[in-house]
Formats: C-alpha cells, structure tokens, sequence
C-alpha cells in the first residue's frame, strides 16, 4: 500500500493532479475538496488510497487523513465505489458527509450524482454507528446545524456568480468564526462582504 506520496506537482486540475517523485509520475484522482486545499501549491505530501483491479491501479489522493478515513468507509458500503465517493466528497465536504449520515439527512445526497434514495439509505444504515464512534458525536451533530444554511447559502452563491469552491471557503471561515449565524440571509450579506 502507498500511504502518501511527496513531490513537486508537474500537473493539476480539478479532478486529478501528477506528483512526480523518484523520476516517476503518478497520476493521483482527487476531490474538489482536496484540489482547493492544494490548489496553489507546487510541492506536496498528499495521502493516498490506492485500489487494485484486475485490469488497472488507481491512486486517490487526500489533502487531510479525516477525507481519506470517510472515502474509506464510503467504499466499504456495497454499491459505492472510488468514482462515486469521489464525487461525494467533490459535492460536500467530508464534514458535510459525516453530519448528513449521522443525522440521517437523505436530502442532502439528492445533489450527489450516483447515489440515489437507496443507497443514501445504505450509507447511513452502514457507516452512521462507524462514524459517531470514529468521531464522536458532538462536533458531527453541530455540524449538521449549519449544514441546510451553509447549502442553501452555496446555491444562492454560485447563482450570483460567485466561483464555487471560493464560497465554499468563505462560507466555511464564517460558521467558524460566528457559529450565531443562524439565517441564510445574514449569512449571505456577510459572505459578500469577504468578497469586496
């Protein structure tokens, strides 16, 4: 097993990077979530899972251990493989995952492309118990207080125009910095003004 790989980026996009190390490229898939936390790096130390088919190997890459443990659960849960999990952890945060299955948020996978009712259902039958006892259960339940606000604040965002993973960011600082926030509204006009 590779557990990280540590080198200059010789490639980067959205959806996978190049690291080269020992004169050897690896091509390493990665999540939305990951890539803006690396974005403007040019060196790197990423961890990686890395899945053994018959016909191929595939490397993903994590910015942070707590992404690479929930992309882990995620494919240990039947008929959930790399690409959808990637895609989930591309949709929402691995924050935002945890706090929709602990707190059995079915419609916060509806924008999750792959996973429909069902298997929503399945996740949260198979990793809600895995989950609290990985992490406790207190900061996951306070996650997902902020979690319709934090969406819905998102989608108002983007259709303004605002670049997605930016938002994301600011979004993310200002539930931080002012968990009071309790209105879409309110923190919306606060977001805007970290764009200014």
């Amino acid at each position: 097993m590779i557990s990280y790989i540590k080198g200059p980026i010789s490639f980067k996009n959205p959806t996978f990077i190049v690291v080269e190390a020992g004169g050897i490229g690896y091509r390493i898939n990665i999540s939305l979530n990951t890539y803006a936390k690396i974005e403007k790096s040019e060196t790197i130390k990423i961890l990686t899972h890395l899945q053994v088919k018959e016909d191929s190997h595939t490397l993903y890459g994590f910015a942070e251990e707590a992404e690479r443990k929930l992309f882990r659960h995620l494919i240990s849960v039947s008929g959930i493989g790399p690409s959808t999990a990637q895609t989930m952890l591309s949709a929402m945060s691995p924050e935002e995952a945890r706090a929709a299955i602990v707190g059995e948020n079915l419609a916060a996978f509806k924008t999750v492309k792959g996973i429909g009712p069902k298997t929503a259902k399945r996740l949260i039958l198979d990793l809600k118990d895995k989950l609290l006892k990985d992490g406790g259960p207190t900061s996951i339940v306070a996650a997902g207080v902020d979690n319709t606000l934090r969406n819905e604040a998102l989608s108002a965002l983007v259709s303004l125009g605002f670049n997605k993973i930016q938002s994301q960011k600011v979004l993310s600082k200002i539930l931080k910095e002012q968990p009071q926030v309790k209105t879409v509204e309110e923190l919306i006009r606060l977001s805007l003004r970290q764009f200014n």
